[in-house]
């Protein structure tokens, strides 16, 4: 029901926030019209005004042409004349096409298109009285004068047409000012309040996933809890199952050794021996596997690479684990390569080789052959245990690596199903990498690299450092 809640107050903000944005934007689409009709609108103006000057300015120039056709006799200020008064003739259509919506203009026009017509028929009439009587002085001077008056007149109407588009303009401007000054401050508040909606949903979905992620985290640490509850159980039961044998072997053996009987050969004696000093280190190795998980576990075992005579090592490790087992399983170790001095953790590489052989001599039949492989090459050791046991079935190797995993076909052999869990964990201390190649009833082989660092180069590096 909360997640229900949280969902309509999320719709309910996305909805308000889509409405606001479209307000927004119906408010910029009509500033950006309101620009384009002012833009427009002043281009219009100035046309006009341009074309009444221009109207003005080709009058003047029809009144030259006639000055200087009558008093010079120039044909040539005739066509200059002639071609002015056409030339009105179109400014004066363009003026009515663009002030047609204008009635106060329109009624100006009118007034100044009859001024224009009296003057034009002034023209006229002065030219054709020059072509009557050249001599009519008198009569040319009455037709100038009134020429002149009308002129003035004419100026003072166009003067009077420009007044006003400039008093339009200037008010049409100032009109679109505030009309896009309030909606800017209108779009403005709009897109705070946008904003404002948009903080307060983003801040619901922000503590909707914390609460998310807290309840994710508290249900892994439950599930961690459980699982830690599970492995102790499990642990206490390998503790108690697997250190059971050993003490009672111990106790058994000891007690033997404690009566002394007089018919007792000496090898019975030294079997019983043997016997209690398998059972400790088969607990002393039990043990040191949970110390080295713990220790893990804690981020306390940490790998310190020395310079190590791998090969040697790899000897020694095979000569004590072959006279352990009294040579129930016999040990081959062969070596490829030129290894030198490595630098490597002799413990950590210790609980490795350690655990692969005596789980390859467990899970193998007395007798039976076991091979230690050594290979050394430029940049890591690869390390091969091979046997002939049970082997693995393709189905379990995935869990071969979780703690206190047994394969089917080993419940009747004695295990705490931690060894390759150390193996792994020492294995990725080294930056190495694993491998099994197994099949049931077909042996095993795992094949461990490791990178190093040959002692010569670490050497021939801190000296080009130094």
């Amino acid at each position: 029901m909360k997640w229900i809640s949280h969902a309509k107050w999320l719709l309910t903000g996305f909805g308000l926030t889509s409405l606001m944005m479209a307000i927004v934007n119906v408010i910029s689409y009509q500033n950006a019209m309101q620009l384009v009709e002012s833009t427009n609108r002043s281009l219009q103006t100035y046309e006009v005004i341009k074309n009444l000057v221009d109207l003005f300015a080709t009058m003047t120039v029809a009144e030259s042409g006639r000055r200087g056709y009558v008093f010079l006799n120039d044909e040539q200020e005739l066509n200059r004349y002639q071609l002015a008064i056409r030339a009105m003739g179109v400014e004066m259509q363009a003026l009515q096409q663009q002030l047609a919506k204008n009635p106060a203009q329109t009624t100006r026009l009118q007034t100044l298109n009859q001024l224009l017509d009296q003057r034009i028929a002034l023209l006229g009439e002065s030219i054709q009285l020059y072509q009557r009587d050249r001599t009519a002085i008198p009569a040319q001077k009455q037709i100038t004068h009134r020429s002149i008056n009308l002129r003035g007149q004419i100026q003072a109407a166009i003067a009077e047409m420009q007044r006003e588009e400039e008093n339009s303009l200037r008010q049409w401007q100032t009109e679109s000012q505030v009309n896009i000054r309030t909606r800017v401050l209108i779009e403005f508040l709009v897109t705070c309040f946008s904003f404002a909606i948009l903080s307060v949903v983003c801040l619901l979905l922000y503590r909707q996933l914390m609460k998310r992620q807290e309840a994710e985290a508290l249900g892994k640490l439950l599930e961690r809890e459980k699982e830690l509850s599970n492995l102790k159980l499990r642990f206490f039961s390998m503790v108690s199952h697997e250190f059971r044998t050993p003490l009672s072997i111990i106790s058994g053996s000891a007690q033997m050794l404690a009566e002394n009987k007089p018919e007792w050969t000496e090898d019975r004696r030294l079997k019983n021996i043997h016997r209690i000093q398998s059972s400790t280190r088969l607990m002393t190795h039990y043990l040191t596997d949970i110390l080295t998980l713990t220790r893990a576990e804690a981020g306390k075992l940490e790998c310190n690479p020395e310079p190590l005579d791998v090969e040697a090592f790899c000897l020694n490790l095979v000569e004590d684990l072959q006279v352990a087992e009294l040579n129930e399983h016999q040990i081959q170790f062969q070596s490829q390569g030129q290894c030198g001095l490595v630098n490597l953790d002799e413990k950590l590489l210790y609980c490795i080789l350690s655990n692969l052989l005596l789980n390859a001599m467990k899970y193998s039949a007395p007798g039976s052959t076991i091979q230690l492989k050594l290979q050394c090459g430029a940049n890591e050791t690869l390390f091969q245990v091979y046997d002939q046991g049970i082997g693995i079935s393709p189905e379990e190797q995935q869990y071969l690596y979780q703690p206190f995993y047994r394969g089917v076909n080993a419940a009747d052999i004695h295990g705490t199903g931690l060894g390759l869990v150390v193996v792994r964990t020492c294995v990725d201390l080294h930056h190495g990498h694993i491998e099994v190649t197994s099949q049931a009833g077909a042996g095993t082989t795992f094949s461990i690299w490791i990178p190093h660092v040959k002692l010569t180069r670490l050497a021939e590096s801190r000296s080009a450092i130094a």
